[in-house]
């Protein structure tokens, strides 16, 4: 039997995941797999991809041998499979164990020891002093020093606090009242309250928190940067955006809900020499926030992967997959590296909720011209909403009403009030 051009193997049932292979299927016209523990709501009564759920696949025990049969199964049937990494822990697993599928795949991850300079908050920011990146003022907590590590005048309030890598196993099955991804603190109290419950949950965090001055302004001072880099290094696509509204539910504080794809060349060229300074390879996602008092970008951290939002770059016709596939299947050469440069809308939310909760009235009219112009929603995919896709969707989707209703708060009035 003749073999197959190429696979792109998934690994993840998420919002990402269930991107990636709208992009494939669309641009590549290839259907991808899918490899995961179980499906999540984003990719349930989907056809666009093959799936195998295998149990237990996101632990350690499992993961090498389990993907290592996956891609003997599939170099059978392929003659280049390629791996998409939808998640931080499956990224750090692709790093880890990269030398056992090396000569299995056309694609490279960075790493283990480039990983580690990455992959907590700490390490990164001094890799950012190094190369001449700005970050907030921040207080590196270790865990026996919790309760009275910002006595005195350490650093001025309102302050974020976030454990070192909010998607480390170890914080992720952590439990306590009032648990969080990102916290927002006005004042001493609500800080040493928040530890109280921490330091006294039966599954105690135990790594470090990273305390930081709070940047002024909203949702909307954050940006973010997804990037490819090609196999020797070199950055290939670049594309920005402008968050206009993030999400409030305690599990995914802090995660995008609205993007408006913008450009910064200079911000571009930056990034670029710093990718390729550290010998990046892969896929990289940057969260940073503008500072007005500055006019600098401060860098908060950098993702190993595809970011959760990264269908946003689509909508500014920055395809990352055929990036890819441009790359490491076809072998087709870039003198320099694609920029984003078009303005478009994506979201994760209705349209009333953009309306209700993006505040600035200039921002709030320029979503809604351009949702008029086409907005880019990843779970809404033409040909791919058969009634049972389309109940769960739909139900999933106009849940943000409420979960707002519910959640949200002013970040920004509540830092000028304690300027």
């Amino acid at each position: 039997m003749e073999k197959k051009e190429f696979l792109p193997i998934i690994l993840g049932s998420d919002e990402n995941a269930y991107g990636n292979s709208r992009l494939f299927v669309k641009n590549c016209g290839v259907r991808p797999l899918l490899v995961c523990t179980r499906r999540l709501t984003a990719t349930l009564d989907s056809k666009l991809f093959d799936i195998r759920c295998i149990e237990g696949f996101d632990s350690e025990d499992v993961f090498p041998d389990a993907l290592h049969s996956v891609l003997i199964e599939k170099k059978r049937e392929y003659e280049k499979l390629i791996v998409v990494a939808c998640s931080d822990y499956y990224a750090g697993m692709m790093s880890k164990y990269y030398p056992r599928f090396d000569g299995l795949i056309e694609n490279r991850f960075i790493s283990p020891e480039l990983l580690s300079r990455l992959d907590t908050k700490e390490r990164f920011y001094k890799l950012c002093e190094e190369h001449g990146l700005d970050y907030p003022k921040t207080v590196i907590v270790e865990p026996d020093e919790r309760e009275h590590a910002l006595d005195g005048d350490k650093i001025a309030f309102p302050i974020v606090v976030k454990p070192d890598n909010s998607n480390s196993y170890e914080y992720l099955h952590a439990e306590f009242e009032g648990k969080k991804k990102v916290f927002f603190f006005s004042d001493i109290g609500e800080y040493k309250t928040m530890v109280k419950h921490m330091d006294s949950a039966e599954h105690v965090y135990g790594g470090k928190l990273i305390v930081q001055e709070f940047i002024p302004g909203g949702d909307d001072a954050m940006r973010v940067m997804n990037a490819y880099s090609s196999n020797d290094g070199k950055v290939r696509l670049m594309c920005l955006g402008q968050p206009v509204l993030e999400e409030y539910s305690p599990k995914t504080l802090g995660n995008y809900a609205a993007i408006i794809t913008r450009s910064d060349a200079a911000l571009y060229e930056k990034m670029k020499n710093f990718l390729e300074a550290i010998g990046y390879v892969g896929f990289s996602n940057f969260d940073m926030k503008f500072d007005r008092r500055t006019g600098k970008y401060m860098l908060f951290e950098i993702n190993p992967r595809p970011g959760r939002s990264s269908f946003f770059t689509s909508a500014a016709g920055c395809d990352m997959m055929s990036e890819l596939v441009s790359d490491v299947i076809r072998h087709t050469p870039r003198e320099r590296p694609v920029y984003g440069e078009k303005t478009a809308l994506w979201s994760a939310v209705p349209k009333g909720v953009l309306k209700k909760y993006v505040r600035d009235a200039a921002l709030r009219d320029e979503c809604m011209r351009l949702w008029r112009d086409g907005v880019a929603r990843t779970l809404f995919c033409p040909g791919d909403m058969s009634p049972a896709r389309a109940a769960r969707i739909y139900h999933y989707y106009y849940g943000y009403y409420k979960s707002f209703s519910r959640y949200y708060f002013e970040k920004s009035d509540s830092a000028e009030r304690n300027r």
